[in-house]
């Protein structure tokens, strides 16, 4: 007995049956490297923004240069931010990818 079209169509929305899979493509353990390699180079160049913006902010305190202390509040925050950010990555992707696979 065939199965209707919209049967199909219903069932394979469903549950399509893919799921990730480690090692299933050549060149992963290389593509994981360079990702991380990516996420150190951003974790350092955040320290150094952090640096630079906590240094603006505390010359346009003590010159008076009320703009520029503003500025390095606002650099200190966003490289904070981003590093928030930077470090979390791994963990929200994570989070976000098991939820995602509980949903039906």
């Amino acid at each position: 007995m065939s199965v209707p079209l919209t049967d199909r169509i219903i069932q394979l929305a469903y549950d399509p049956g893919i799921a990730p899979k480690d090692g299933g493509l050549p060149g992963l353990a290389v593509l994981k490297n360079v990702v991380n390699s990516i996420n150190l180079f951003g974790i350092i160049a955040v320290v150094g923004a952090l640096a630079v913006s906590l240094g603006v902010w505390a010359w346009g305190h003590h010159t008076g240069g009320h703009q520029a202390e503003a500025n390095g509040k606002k650099g200190a925050v966003v490289a904070a931010g981003a590093a928030l950010g930077l470090g979390a990555a791994n963990g929200t992707v994570a989070f976000f990818s098991s939820l995602g696979a509980q949903v039906h």
